[in-house]
């Protein structure tokens, strides 16, 4: 009897490890680009009432500049995250904790605030899928 055994690169492609790399790189991608968009367009909420009092009086200018600025960083993280997934999982993940400290000073909104912790460590496990060999089965730069 014969068996015949997958090609290394199938069976690296087709792995749980692989596959849980593209799928956090996809989001980790494609929702800051999203969220950073909508910060122009103001279409899922108003982003403003997010923002802690205490950071808004760090930056100068209105909170709808602030919410502008922080638009710009988010799409930039998706661009990292999608060119630079090991990086840009760590960069993410330090910007969550920023939101996380704000929503926390805040006072409210700790039901997000939570979400966003699981969105934290769902980062820092991009980055460190991205340093696997899972992360370079079809050549993305990690």
């Amino acid at each position: 009897m014969t068996v015949t055994r997958p090609h290394p690169s199938h069976t690296l492609a087709t792995s749980p490890e692989r596959q849980a790399f593209v799928l956090l790189r996809t989001v980790f991608t494609v929702a800051p680009i999203a969220f950073g968009l909508d910060k122009f367009f103001g279409l899922l909420t108003d982003w403003e009432a997010y923002l802690a009092p205490w950071i808004n009086d760090l930056v100068p200018g209105s909170a709808h500049t602030a919410m502008l600025l922080v638009g710009v960083v988010e799409i930039a993280a998706g661009l990292v995250v999608a060119v630079r997934p090991k990086f840009g999982g760590y960069l993410v993940a330090l910007w969550l904790l920023g939101i996380i400290v704000n929503l926390v000073t805040l006072g409210d909104y700790y039901d997000v605030a939570l979400r966003d912790f699981g969105l934290f460590v769902a980062a820092l496990a991009l980055a460190r899928l991205a340093s696997s060999p899972a992360a370079s089965a079809d050549g993305p730069m990690a």
